[in-house]
């Protein structure tokens, strides 16, 4: 799901360090620094960077900017190669008989325990090679006038990731904001410490 869909969940978050002119205008060239790598023929399990808002094929921002007058917008894309265990377990099994039998044939039976790891990383490695990772995508807004981002995504570890993400691309610290960090901006001191006292109200029947 994303900003162009009918509905969105999203987390907000404002910014913590200074945006420098220079900053913003190293916007595009950062994008496309920490833009995603595709894995589809690699080895690896897991794969995030950035893409273009509009095609999240496009590393190059080659269809349109990510400007967008007052705003940037891009999004996040993480790709991740997914193997079912029953699948890694069968062709695991598969291959420790082989070596078993050729043991056997040499009047040998013991497999090392160095043996059983090796043999496992290159039953995953032929796994990962039939197995395409499946992408995900999550837009951004980043309003520049209210110095706050918007993320298409509610989920805590998605959260952190792209928190992380955003940091080494940018060199900006995010603060998500909480409805509890959005009164700290509105509320008085003594408005702050009547807040801190309240206790959460319990809807639930003590007697059920």
């Amino acid at each position: 799901m994303g900003f162009a869909n009918a509905s969105v969940s999203f987390t907000r978050f404002r910014i913590l360090d200074p945006v420098t002119d220079e900053l913003l205008r190293e916007v595009p060239d950062r994008l496309r620094k920490h833009a995603i790598v595709d894995i589809d023929d690699l080895p690896e399990m897991h794969a995030q960077g950035w893409v273009s808002f509009e095609d999240f094929l496009d590393t190059a921002w080659s269809e349109a900017p990510a400007q967008k007058g007052n705003y940037f917008v891009f999004s996040l894309r993480v790709d991740n190669r997914k193997i079912p265990a029953g699948v890694i377990r069968k062709h695991l099994a598969i291959a420790l008989r082989a070596e078993k039998e050729e043991l056997r044939a040499r009047g040998k039976t013991f497999i090392s325990r160095e043996r059983k790891k090796e043999i496992k990383e290159q039953v995953l490695l032929r796994l990962r090679q039939r197995f395409l990772p499946v992408p995900g995508e999550f837009n951004v807004i980043w309003l520049l006038e209210k110095n706050e981002v918007w993320f298409a995504s509610t989920q805590s570890g998605m959260i952190d990731l792209f928190m992380e993400e955003f940091l080494q691309t940018f060199d900006l610290r995010l603060d998500q904001l909480t409805p509890y960090t959005l009164a700290v901006g509105m509320l008085d001191e003594d408005a702050l410490l009547r807040l801190d006292r309240l206790e959460a109200t319990q809807f639930a029947s003590l007697d059920a």
